[in-house]
């Protein structure tokens, strides 16, 4: 039994591997190098055209103001104080108006 494994293994040693038109790996789309270098060079394009249009989106929507209130209403369950801060009466980062 040993001595039938060794001498297969010798056999196909001596071959080597079998290459056969099956066992070749093909894609779907078999191209050329240059058709891959030119797809490659239009989606790089493509991308440079959309960080483009996007900053100038962002730019023109940043750029127009928006509106701010004078002051925020005064809502009855906002700053309720049951017990004096160790600071004083006021919050700790609250800008006092004086």
């Amino acid at each position: 039994m040993a001595t039938a494994m060794f001498r297969s293994s010798v056999r196909y040693a001596l071959r080597g591997p079998r290459v056969t038109p099956a066992s070749k790996r093909t894609f779907a789309s078999h191209s050329s190098v240059h058709e891959e270098a030119r797809e490659a060079a239009k989606w790089e394009k493509i991308t440079y055209a959309g960080i483009v249009g996007c900053t100038i989106l962002a730019v023109i929507n940043l750029s127009k103001g928006h509106p701010h209130s004078d002051e925020p209403p005064a809502y009855p369950y906002m700053h309720i104080r049951n017990k004096e801060f160790p600071w004083g009466p006021d919050g700790l980062f609250e800008v006092k108006h004086h």
